[in-house]
């Protein structure tokens, strides 16, 4: 059975559409709307389609929308209403993947789960099951909002479920792995003293990595010995950069510095200052650092120091891991991670901590009397 095409194009080349959105509750009379005008087919599919989502839910002819005309008039310009501009430009390549734009031709209400399903088996066989997981999100969040507009009345990737997700292995840098990379810096040159500024203060600080790019030296106090994180870096070029508000109230936060973290920025401030005048903390030429900048160096240093390759996150995980092997507790990590809840923080690095089951069982030896009370009379 064919459909027949809601597009008509008029005798002057242009193209007009009629949409049924439903019955007016209050006359029972059929509401029908009718625009006309657009200069190309796709302006009048566009312009249809958003009249369809706007309009009443319970209209069946909503229900021929495809996947791939859904995502690009409804749910993108939505969806950048909802989320921070970066977030929405990441987010944005996934919904351009080939793997989402297997829908496209799809009439969004013939989705069904049977084809969510083979689609996640389809999709774990090409990427990791991280990324796949994360696709499947994406999808799942664009049903959704099909059927908060009534275009669909069930969501096939909620009765599906998601892919699981699979809990990453933490790579970090040991003590006597970051000693090992200490001992290939070189801070008698401006750039080896940059380097060493930004690998020092990375592990022994345990900030985010846009949250250390976007430091200013009125975010640092010296002679209180802490910094003020209290914006992340957008980085887009060095033309174009923005430093938004952290996503979290608690990623808000004043992070204490230990005295050897704070000469190292008091050295580095000297250094920067003879070549450059600058207000970002981490720049070798009055722009803020971009995130490959911070990548190429603790991957040139993994190299150089022959220790285990690890990702810029890695030395927040490295922080962590020395905090741990330290004796901190979960909360003050928490605190000073900028968690929003203690279960973020024992989630992630529960593992790290040595199992004191035993210890606990020591602890508990003798503090009760071995005597058995009489019994009351």
């Amino acid at each position: 059975m064919t459909t027949k095409d809601p597009i008509t194009k008029q005798a002057d080349g242009t193209f007009s559409f009629r949409v049924s959105l439903g019955t007016d509750k209050r006359t029972g009379k059929r509401i029908q709307k009718r625009a006309s005008g657009f200069k190309t087919k796709t302006e009048a599919k566009k312009a249809r389609v958003a009249m369809l989502a706007a309009g009443i839910a319970d209209d069946e002819d909503i229900k021929q929308t495809k996947f791939g005309d859904f995502m690009e008039d409804v749910f993108k310009p939505w969806y950048k209403t909802q989320v921070k501009p970066r977030t929405y430009r990441q987010r944005l390549v996934l919904m351009n993947s080939e793997y989402l734009t297997r829908f496209n031709d799809i009439i969004i209400d013939q989705i069904r789960p049977i084809d969510v399903q083979h689609w996640q088996v389809s999709v774990l066989k090409d990427c990791k099951q991280s990324y796949a997981r994360t696709i499947n999100i994406m999808l799942g969040q664009v049903l959704e909002r099909a059927k908060a507009l009534g275009i669909i009345t069930e969501n096939p990737v909620r009765v599906v479920g998601l892919i699981k997700k699979k809990k990453a292995k933490i790579q970090f840098w040991t003590q006597a792995d970051f000693q090992k990379v200490l001992a290939k810096t070189n801070t008698d040159t401006y750039s080896g003293r940059f380097d060493y500024t930004m690998l020092w203060f990375m592990f022994m600080s345990g900030l985010r990595s846009g949250e250390a790019r976007a430091l200013k030296w009125t975010d640092v106090d010296l002679e209180a010995k802490t910094v003020n994180v209290n914006k992340t870096m957008d980085y887009h070029n060095r033309n174009w950069f923005e430093t938004p508000a952290p996503k979290t109230a608690a990623s808000r936060r004043t992070v204490a510095l230990d005295d050897d973290t704070v000469a190292c920025l008091g050295a580095w401030q000297t250094a920067q200052a003879a070549m450059v005048n600058s207000e970002w903390v981490f720049s070798r030429d009055g722009i803020p650092c971009s995130d490959q900048q911070f990548i190429d160096i603790v991957d040139a240093y993994s190299t150089l120091a022959k220790v285990q390759r690890i990702t810029v996150h890695g030395l927040r995980h490295s922080h962590v891991s020395l905090l741990i092997s330290l004796g901190e507790n979960p909360l003050q990590i928490k605190e000073r991670l900028g968690h929003e809840d203690i279960e973020t923080t024992l989630g992630t690095y529960g593992h790290l901590y040595p199992n004191s089951n035993f210890e606990v069982a020591k602890k508990l030896n003798g503090i009760f009397s071995k005597e058995v009370p009489d019994e009351p009379k």
